[in-house]
């Protein structure tokens, strides 16, 4: 499931938990994603992964790459918070090769990721 979390007016937000299916991505992220695009052309993105990354479902990660390649040049900044290492360190090393800032963040470091994600230094 995907909450949908209070942020700045140029970030989504969202919160993972429990089973992340597709259906969340297309009924949630995307529209979510879309109507920032619209907004200020560009996106600025925090998820806060509150669930073991296998309790999302494989169509959900097929609908998170399709969301990810239908903007590809839209993507401003992006801040995956998580106690992941692992989706911590593809994070930081997904930015070296697509266009955008993306980086990962530990939970005790959501207000940090939330501040840098929105435009702010740190």
């Amino acid at each position: 499931m995907i909450q949908v979390l209070n942020a700045p007016k140029n970030v989504v937000a969202f919160r993972a938990l429990g089973e992340v299916t597709a259906n969340d991505y297309k009924t949630i992220i995307a529209p979510a994603v879309k109507n920032l695009v619209e907004q200020i052309d560009e996106i600025n993105f925090l998820f806060l992964i509150d669930t073991d990354l296998e309790n999302f479902t494989a169509t959900a990660w097929l609908e998170d790459a399709f969301i990810g390649l239908k903007n590809f040049g839209k993507w401003n900044r992006a801040a995956i918070v998580t106690n992941s290492e692992k989706a911590i360190s593809f994070t930081n090393a997904f930015g070296y090769v697509v266009p955008g800032n993306f980086r990962g963040f530990k939970k005790e470091f959501y207000d940090q990721a939330l501040h840098w994600v929105q435009g702010g230094t740190g």
